[in-house]
């Protein structure tokens, strides 16, 4: 494979703690990984990348989504709902989806990722009608050329049994527990630079059993997978746990086996003081999704204070059927901006938002070799161009969450070009809109 050298970086927001900021540097890639960082280097035969007049940054880590909900963006019924509405609004539609409408609206939800500047996305899929299966959404992934963490997710309880979703919409727990192996076995890679590792994912505690939580629990940890559910996201999921297990949720995860530095809960919203300081000494991650708590009034999460006593906090899009867009530096704004109106100006800086966004994201997700530009590290990275109008007169070119720019010029995974020039070249971002809006018209006839 050829080198690659991106030259001449106007500033490297490594966050390596050791090294800080660099200044009108170069980066040399080979085979996936950084090699070389300094200034003026000489690499004969090499591929060049200009960079001057830019900020290069790690890639962005996105640490919760459901990707298939691209295909049910801005429903008008579940516009003005919270949490337990809109999923009870959106079920009886996501149960009309096919296969085929699992793999575009995957590739749709990447390829807007990548645009954003994210190398490296967490799925959470926890329906399968239509005869959709985890690897729908895997080969999606491999053809926008974007690092991929999958879940195996589930839902075991219907509404007849006192859950949320509808009957027809679960699985059994016999059946859910084998297709974790099959997909672990046959998708998970755990090596190091690795562009698929697969976790386990029961949907949340009002979709799935005492039982399920913990043998998949003691399935992950016998395949050295990680965990994720959802967890504390607003009032209605801390009552439920109060009257269904009589403890909070936070107590909860703990009796079924679910924290430690093996497992990452999405929201969190309502953790109280006793479990942020049960997750800080367990080292269980969080994924952060502030625009999807906005949306569904489920509140600010109280991350100023995860951070303090030490939870590994990322920052997630969340579906965007709660979202609407996957635009994960706007993410990395948003949360910036409730932590200083929830906390006080001082709460958090454009740097910290950035860190969340990069290493943040990459230690919850268990990758040690992402998240920071240095040496030794994949080479996943954004190229933001900080020469144009939306930076203009900003004192601080790194402050990209409180200027500009909004969008990568270049995005980088493992060293080969998925974003360039501002376009996504993987594949055709215009053919993929088409195509997701025809599979969206077919779903609206059967829905």
């Amino acid at each position: 494979m050829t080198d690659l050298l991106i030259r001449n970086a106007q500033t490297i927001l490594t966050m390596d703690d050791g090294t800080g900021d660099l200044t009108n540097t170069d980066i040399l890639i080979r085979d996936g990984w950084i090699v070389q960082m300094g200034q003026g280097l000489a690499v004969p035969g090499a591929q060049t990348l200009e960079a001057s007049g830019c900020v290069v940054s790690p890639g962005l880590v996105n640490t919760h989504h459901h990707l298939y909900q691209t295909m049910t963006r801005a429903v008008p019924a579940a516009q003005n709902a919270s949490l337990f509405g809109w999923l009870q609004t959106l079920y009886p539609i996501w149960a009309k989806m096919q296969a085929d409408d699992f793999v575009i609206s995957a590739q749709v939800g990447l390829a807007e990722l990548a645009l954003s500047g994210c190398t490296l996305s967490s799925d959470h899929l926890y329906l399968y009608p239509g005869g959709a299966r985890l690897e729908d959404t895997i080969h999606a992934a491999q053809t926008i050329g974007i690092r991929f963490h999958p879940t195996r997710g589930a839902m075991s309880i219907g509404e007849s049994d006192g859950g949320l979703p509808p009957d027809h919409l679960v699985e059994h727990e016999p059946d859910i527990l084998n297709d974790m192996i099959r997909v672990i076995d046959g998708f998970h890679d755990p090596a190091a630079g690795s562009m698929c590792r697969v976790g386990v994912a029961p949907c949340s505690p009002f979709s799935v059993s005492r039982e399920l939580m913990r043998d998949a629990a003691i399935l992950a940890r016998d395949k050295g997978v990680m965990m994720h559910t959802h967890l504390a996201e607003n009032d209605d999921d801390i009552a439920y746990s109060l009257e269904n297990f009589g403890c909070r949720p936070g107590d909860y995860a703990e009796q079924v086996g679910w924290v430690g530095d093996d497992v990452w809960h999405a929201h969190c919203v309502k953790l109280d003081g006793a479990e942020i300081d049960l997750f800080a000494r367990t080292k269980t991650g969080v994924a952060h999704c502030p625009c999807s708590n906005c949306r569904l009034a489920s509140g600010i999460a109280p991350v100023r204070a995860m951070v303090d006593a030490g939870v590994p906090v990322g920052l997630g899009v969340d579906g965007s059927a709660s979202n609407d867009a996957g635009d994960l530096r706007g993410e990395a704004r948003q949360a910036m901006l409730l932590q200083r109106l929830n906390s006080g100006a001082g709460a958090m800086d454009a740097r910290e938002a950035l860190r969340l966004a990069t290493r943040g994201g990459a230690q919850v997700l268990g990758r040690d070799d992402c998240g920071v530009v240095a040496p030794g590290y994949c080479a996943d990275l954004a190229i933001w161009d900080v020469s144009g109008l939306d930076s203009a007169g900003s004192w601080d070119p790194a402050a990209m969450m409180l200027a500009g720019p909004a969008r990568p010029r270049d995005v980088l995974v493992h060293g080969k070009p998925v974003v360039a020039d501002y376009q996504l070249i993987t594949q055709d971002a215009r053919m993929l809109a088409d195509t997701q809006n025809r599979h969206l018209q077919a779903l609206m006839d059967r829905a």
